[in-house]
């Protein structure tokens, strides 16, 4: 990720001048934004990376990439009071056991992809969320950490005395060469069998990662099987995001690198979809390669479908060049074609005026309007919360729900997420010279 402009740090009369003097008349739409739970960077946690999930019961669940019990990271849940406040209670704090066999959301003393150093370790900047299944277990990645210290995926089982258990599931770089996968950035996905799928950034035959496949056994153990393994050239390099499915099993998602386009910067990504074939291989196919930096590059987060089967993600940079070195970001639309092919069409380029380089995915809402958030833009750089309502006429309006203010900036590593009622929340890290704490935050319309 590109260093941030600026971490000056406003008091709360000049920042909100500074907003007031930049911001055009209703570029920002009337929403209210709360801090509903602060991380104090101890045993509660330190940095949340990723976005939040919902439970059944309304209750939300993240990680934290340091604090908790032992510095590595949490897996924490806020329960909602009846007077308007959360609650927070730590589930889990990673690097319980020697050695953290059981995971570490950071790399100790290895830069990941989109690093920056803190400490002897690295923050990995990696947007890996927790997922449910039926019965109420959690499910995740860590980028370090495990048996051969390249990242686990973990479950989460509650019990009845309200305490969770953490088992591992995989531990990554078990083969030579680490063929079966190393450093997961991503979250994971179900099918309706019960396996897991997800991706690698790095691992595989030259390094630059894997789809993967992990089928539970009947002993309560899980085996992995490896769907891909990327050349790191013209199909694709350094998955960092989530997969999906479409209705006939095929999996979606997107590579940081490779393709056919920006030979100079070592590809600019892709999207990719891989068909699963009658003798269990499956077989890669590019839907859009990323060739010109005008048009976005370098697709950081996972895919969504609309119910017309069209897909939608963004990317961190390309787009518009004037006001970023890189490009400011882009959110991108993919549409098949009745000849199997997919036509690329950009919905957005951010400025940087107020928002600038989309790192993790989108979400709709029932009207079809897209909501996501930026790592950058705003006086103090500190990323904002998007919204684009789509037109009759095909082209989708733009407008900003929050630009962070904090002190110093707080963003928004991870996306958003919608309560039943139309609230968006979702998380910050807040970093400074002393430390990275971070908050999680509701948006009420």
């Amino acid at each position: 990720m590109r260093q941030k402009k600026s971490w000056f740090v406003f008091s709360g009369i000049l920042a909100g001048l500074a907003l007031a003097l930049i911001l055009p008349a209703q570029a920002v739409a009337a929403s209210k934004y709360k801090v509903i739970y602060r991380f104090t960077g101890g045993a509660d946690g330190e940095l949340p990376q990723a976005g939040v999930i919902f439970d059944k019961a309304g209750n939300l669940y993240g990680t934290t990439s340091f604090g908790g019990l032992h510095g590595a990271g949490t897996v924490f849940k806020l329960a909602p009071n009846s007077d308007g406040s959360w609650t927070e209670s730590v589930l889990y704090s990673f690097c319980s056991l020697d050695n953290c066999a059981d995971g570490a959301p950071y790399a100790p003393g290895r830069r990941t992809s989109n690093a920056v150093k803190k400490g002897n370790g690295y923050i990995g900047f990696e947007s890996a969320g927790l997922i449910f299944d039926k019965a109420g277990n959690l499910y995740g990645t860590t980028v370090g950490g495990g048996a051969f210290h390249r990242g686990v995926v973990f479950k989460l089982t509650p019990n009845s005395d309200g305490s969770w258990t953490e088992s591992v599931l995989y531990s990554f770089c078990s083969l030579d060469n680490c063929a079966d996968g190393a450093d997961p950035t991503a979250g994971l996905i179900f099918d309706k069998a019960g396996n897991l799928y997800g991706t690698t950034s790095e691992g595989g035959d030259r390094i630059t990662g894997v789809v993967f496949k992990l089928t539970p056994n009947s002993d309560g153990s899980w085996a992995e099987s490896v769907l891909y393994k990327f050349n790191g050239t013209s199909d694709g390099d350094e998955p960092t995001a989530a997969l999906i499915f479409d209705g006939a099993g095929n999996l979606y998602g997107t590579t940081l690198g490779g393709g056919n386009g920006c030979p100079r910067f070592g590809g600019c990504g892709e999207v990719f979809r891989l068909t699963p074939n009658s003798d269990g291989s499956w077989t890669e196919s590019v839907l859009h390669s990323f060739t010109t930096r005008r048009n976005g590059n370098n697709p950081q987060a996972a895919l969504i479908f609309d119910l017309a089967g069209n897909l939608y993600s963004t990317t961190i940079d390309g787009g518009d060049l004037t006001n970023c070195t890189d490009g400011c970001g882009t959110v991108f639309k993919l549409t098949p074609n009745s000849d199997g092919s997919w036509t690329a069409s950009v919905l957005h380029k951010f400025a940087n005026h107020l928002a600038a380089d989309p790192y993790a995915g989108l979400i709709f809402d029932p009207a079809g309007n897209l909501y996501g958030t930026t790592l950058d833009g705003g006086p103090v750089n500190g990323g904002a919360v998007f919204k684009l309502a789509p037109n009759a006429d095909g082209s989708w309006a733009y407008s900003v729900l929050h630009v962070f203010l904090g002190k110093p900036a707080l963003t928004p590593f991870g996306g958003v997420v919608l309560d039943k009622v139309g609230n968006l929340y979702g998380t910050t890290g807040q970093c400074s010279g002393t430390g990275c704490k971070g908050v999680v935050y509701e948006i009420t319309p």
